[in-house]
């Protein structure tokens, strides 16, 4: 009697290989595709803006402290004419209060720069051979003449509330580029005024923070802090840590989905990675000697800004979205002369070559320059060579990302005092930004608290006039 069994047909020994090897592309193939699964549900995966984006990341030169818009980038002639004249203006600090202070004239010349005619101070004379990609918003204005607040407001649209920063709300609408690293840095952010606040996420998800990186001996030195491990192997941290994430895994399995929880299991993933990643794109070994001497590397002055700046173009080329680079140190009450030229002379070099890097790559179409602090400096004289706060009109500058190229709007009067024309909040400039990267201000929500919240919360206007 037959075996009424199925048999397995008879296969012969290439026939047994091919199956295997088809076998092993198959379990490949899914192997690829949980994990481009995986990438794409992550909340850091790339996403779709509003609209198509003019900028795809950002950077943004910050100046703590409130650099004087009528010595850098706001010409004033009425100013330099009646210098040593006496001008009543409203006390910083109490409004309807008034004083009489002394008018003094910028100790630098001003002169037109490039094709365009912008006019620029001698403080920035490798900026300003960019004068023809610049774009100069001459009527910036906030809230506050107090830096605390202003930078705030600044970073986060708020100076009252804890609020997500800029650079949080950037990374939640586009989320990342490369999972090795993080969206969303800060190069050596100042720890006063407002501090981590700058760059967190707030009531994001943590994961939409920014990451801070200080440097060991100084930015000029470049070295990180505690990116690597000396005690474990790259095998042995890897079990350590799944570990520690399984107990995490379980608290969020018993207790249910909790955003806090969910950040700390994403951001100690993306430790463990950056610790490959990180020091590879930092180590400027690789650079040319005429690099290192376009960034002023190889000098005192601007070795510091310019590692920054260095740093700063090379996350942006591998994905990150956005990138601060912070300089402290302009809040000249007195030795304005001496202290400005030495703030400018430590970042002016290295910018310009970030410009130009940029723009050779073909980087800065798509990415957004910004530079700026929190406020301006006062037209009249504190003490015999300094300059007091002024929040009702001072400067910034952007560069590339869809803005237009060596042209200038708003203005203040004619002593610089407040702005009048064209006036741009931060408020403004914030939805502008975010208009740049392909959103919609008022659409770019998240709810919390029972209400959907927006960086400019119920304020703020693009300004078309300055969109390419």
């Amino acid at each position: 009697m037959k075996n009424c069994c199925n048999r397995l047909p008879e296969m012969s020994r290439r026939g047994l290989l091919q199956t295997v090897s088809a076998g092993f592309g198959y379990l490949a193939f899914a192997g690829i595709s949980a994990e481009a699964a995986a990438r794409d549900a992550s909340p850091l995966a790339p996403r779709t803006p509003h609209f198509e984006p003019k900028a795809k990341r950002v950077v943004f030169l910050c100046m703590s402290g409130g650099p004087s818009h009528v010595d850098t980038f706001d010409y004033k002639p009425k100013l330099q004419a009646d210098s040593g004249k006496e001008l009543s203006v409203e006390l910083p600090n109490a409004p309807g209060r008034s004083r009489y202070g002394t008018l003094l004239g910028s100790p630098w010349e001003f002169r037109q720069r490039g094709e365009s005619g912008l006019w620029i101070s001698d403080l920035f004379p490798e900026v300003a051979r960019h004068a023809d990609d610049l774009c100069l918003l001459q009527g910036m204005h906030t809230d506050v003449p107090a830096h605390p607040q202003a930078f705030l407001q600044m970073h986060t649209g708020s100076s009252q509330f804890v609020r997500p920063s800029l650079g949080a709300w950037t990374l939640y609408g586009l989320g990342t580029e490369n999972a090795d690293l993080p969206g969303f840095i800060s190069l050596s952010p100042p720890s006063s005024n407002g501090g981590a606040q700058n760059y967190g996420s707030a009531f994001l998800p943590a994961v939409y923070q920014g990451t801070p990186i200080t440097f060991r001996g100084g930015p000029s030195a470049g070295g990180v802090p505690d990116i690597a491990n000396p005690r474990l192997r790259s095998n042995a941290q890897r079990r350590q840590l799944d570990l520690v994430q399984a107990f995490n895994r379980s608290k969020l399995d018993h207790d249910g989905p909790d955003p806090q929880i969910e950040g700390v299991i994403a951001s100690y993933e993306l430790a463990f990675r950056m610790q490959d990643a990180v020091p590879e794109v930092m180590d400027l070994g690789s650079e040319s000697s005429e690099t290192r001497s376009r960034y002023g590397l190889d000098e005192q002055e601007t070795a510091g800004f310019g590692r920054q700046c260095l740093m700063a173009r090379r996350f942006l080329e591998a994905g990150v979205r956005f990138v601060e680079v912070c300089q402290d140190g302009w809040d000249q009450h007195r030795n304005l002369k001496a202290d400005h030229e030495r703030q400018a002379r430590a970042v002016d070099r290295p910018i310009a070559a970030l410009l130009a890097d940029l723009k050779g790559q073909g980087l800065l179409e798509d990415t957004l320059v910004i530079w700026g602090g929190e406020f301006g400096r006062t037209p009249v004289s504190q003490g015999p060579d300094g300059r007091d706060h002024n929040n009702k009109g001072f400067s910034y500058w952007l560069a590339g990302g869809g803005v237009k190229r060596g042209y200038s709007h708003g203005a203040t009067d004619e002593y610089g005092r407040e702005a009048v024309e064209g006036k741009v909040h931060v408020h403004d400039l914030h939805a502008t930004i975010l208009q740049l990267l392909g959103f919609d201000h008022e659409r770019l929500t998240y709810r919390y608290a029972g209400r959907d919240f927006r960086l400019t919360d119920v304020h703020g206007r693009v300004v078309r006039e300055i969109l390419a």
